[in-house]
């Protein structure tokens, strides 16, 4: 394995291991992703759970009658294992992906290693180990797609970049294929190991796009014998994420505002100094500098900026972070130890939220009924949209079909009840599925609807839907109570 980037062998040998320094990380990250958002899923998590669940438990498939989202397949399969395994939870996804991110973390030292030495490979675990919890790249969603997608890009480039004859190309290309299969993004991270295969040469390139070709293929197959309409995964995948009313529809004012948040107003600038060391040093473009800006072209052409969205870049942003630090170590005789405690001391993750969930899982504090159905009406706690879910499902029979207006993903699966419409959640809100929701609601119609009292769901919500659902409880249903902060309502029974 060689890079273009100017590193200088280490004349002071460290002596750590790898797996001990990894161990800790993976420690801190479940410390971070198992004590928040009040010990429940998020509503993102409670999305794939809800469609997982669906597919596991009861044989309705995603993209049909299972349930519709904008992710791959391969996410509500993790999530409804975890369901078939162990009921609803939250910690066996967060637990799998720190498993899988840990993983991605030791290829990243061994790129580092090898393409350096160890001292560089240790400056790129911590560099990598770390960024990764941070709360700018939502590090507490450690179950989320980009975990799993990263994982197979990272250990696609170690096998690109190791590679000693022509059929490890095709390995490297099936594992892209696979990261891929998780994140579609994951086509930036694709290109620069196209370019690198290419510049070894063309029969290289050439077995790393069928490898590519076949690890797509694979996958694809794997949907269609599990029953998957592939046209509609298609579709809901990728060209339901584009014009109005979709997940990208943002207005440049907020995509401005969300690019200085992520990029100037993180933690991220810490690495900037480091780049711009790498840059001068090594005084040409070379496949780190080239991964790099796919990844940050990737998140600016998605458009949404979600922080964790910032995971894409943090491979390449370590390494080259790395090999510049080992590169000032060796060049001016720094003292290794003080060097790396720093790096340490200034990439740890912030752990206020753990620590304060923590705090109140010690206290026993929770939130109560008395606090909510008043003015001003405020958004529930994450841990009160579990009670209200759990009150549902006492108080409702089992096949009773269950509507939670606006984003309701977290109550609607502590409810164990269905949706009566695929789209369960307000994230497709194009007019085509608008069109979808108002059908399946009208034919099967849910013995409860709840809506919520507080101004986000006004300000996130489609006019449309609220209009609709607003004449559908006026009409045919009965307000019987209000409970945090939403507004129970019951089917009438024989028209009255």
């Amino acid at each position: 394995m060689s890079s273009e980037a100017v590193i200088l062998k280490n004349s002071e040998p460290l002596k750590f291991n790898i797996l001990y320094v990894i161990l800790f990380l993976a420690v801190l990250q479940l410390f971070i992703a198992l004590f928040t958002n009040g010990f429940l899923m998020s509503a993102d998590e409670a999305m794939w759970h809800y469609i997982g669940r669906n597919w596991f438990r009861n044989g309705l498939v995603p993209y049909s009658a299972g349930g519709v989202d904008n992710k791959s397949p391969l996410i509500f399969a993790t999530f409804g294992l975890s369901d078939k395994l162990f009921g609803i939870n939250y910690w066996f996804p967060r637990l799998l992906g720190t498993i899988c991110q840990s993983v991605g973390i030791y290829y990243v030292y061994k790129i580092a290693t090898n393409i350096a030495n160890k001292q560089a490979g240790l400056l790129a675990t911590l560099f990598y180990g770390l960024s990764v919890l941070w709360h700018c790249a939502d590090g507490k969603y450690v179950s989320y797609t980009e975990t799993y997608e990263i994982m197979f890009i990272i250990i696609a480039f170690y096998v690109l970049l190791s590679a000693t004859n022509i059929k490890v190309f095709f390995l490297s290309g099936v594992l892209s294929g696979f990261a891929l299969g998780f994140r579609q993004s994951a086509g930036f991270g694709i290109v620069p190991m196209f370019i690198v295969s290419l510049r070894k040469g063309w029969l290289q390139c050439l077995n790393y796009c069928l490898g590519l070709l076949a690890g797509i293929s694979f996958l694809v197959l794997l949907c269609w014998l599990a029953g998957i309409d592939v046209h509609k995964m298609f579709y809901y995948i990728l060209a339901d994420n584009y014009g109005p009313g979709s997940t990208t529809d943002h207005s440049l004012l907020w995509r401005l505002e969300q690019f200085f948040n992520m990029f100037l107003y993180s933690e991220l600038v810490l690495f900037y100094p480091l780049v711009l060391g790498y840059i001068f040093i090594n005084r040409k473009v070379d496949w780190l500098t080239i991964w790099l800006v796919f990844e940050f072209l990737g998140i600016c052409v998605v458009g949404n900026y979600a922080r964790v969205h910032l995971k894409d870049m943090l491979p390449p942003i370590s390494l080259i972070s790395a090999f510049t630090v080992s590169h000032l170590i060796n060049v001016y005789h720094l003292p290794t130890k003080p060097v790396l405690a720093i790096v340490f001391l200034c990439f740890f993750p912030r752990l206020l939220e753990p620590l304060v969930n923590l705090k109140k899982l010690l206290s026993g504090k929770t939130a109560t009924s008395e606090q909510y159905c008043h003015q001003p009406y405020t958004q529930p706690e994450e841990e009160t949209c579990k009670k209200l879910g759990q009150w549902v499902k006492a108080n409702t029979p089992v096949n009773e079909k269950i509507l939670v207006a606006g984003y309701g993903a977290q109550v609607q699966i502590y409810t164990e009840r269905q949706s009566p419409s695929v789209f369960f959640n307000a994230t497709q809100q194009t007019e085509a599925d608008k069109k979808v929701l108002f059908k399946e609601i009208a034919l099967n119609k849910p013995g409860m609807i709840l809506i919520p009292l507080f101004p986000e769901y006004t300000k996130y919500v489609d006019t449309g839907v609220r209009q609709y659902l607003a004449n559908l409880v006026a009409k045919e249903y009965d307000a019987r109570e209000c409970l945090y902060n939403y507004t129970i309502y019951k089917l009438k029974q024989n028209g009255k």
